[in-house]
């Protein structure tokens, strides 16, 4: 395959990106491979920066509070709501937003 008929990564994660209700990533959930994206950001852009490695960026984005580890808390919530999130992997995480 060209490099010209490859697709580009964002477009690529966008066409894995679908719902999952919560339940069904419980096993992920207790590996701690589950990382929750706020409501504000752009998940593929997130997605596509976890890929890269881009250390700094996605730093920044954890210490604002804005790209973490899904907690306990926001893991019981959705229990308890019977959430469906949008989701992407990026290997070895699953990337998790709530849907508006």
């Amino acid at each position: 395959m060209s490099e010209k008929s490859q697709v580009p990564l964002q477009q690529k994660l966008n066409l894995e990106t679908a719902p999952i209700a919560w339940r069904d990533l419980q096993t992920f959930f207790a590996s701690g491979a589950v990382i929750y994206v706020a409501t504000t950001q752009d998940m593929l852009l997130v997605a596509e920066q976890l890929a890269a490695d881009n250390a700094p960026l996605v730093k920044e984005w954890m210490e604002q509070g804005l790209v973490g580890q899904v907690t306990d808390e926001q893991a019981l919530r959705w229990y308890e709501q019977d959430a469906t999130l949008w989701s992407v992997v990026i290997k070895p995480w699953v990337l998790v937003q709530e849907r508006d």
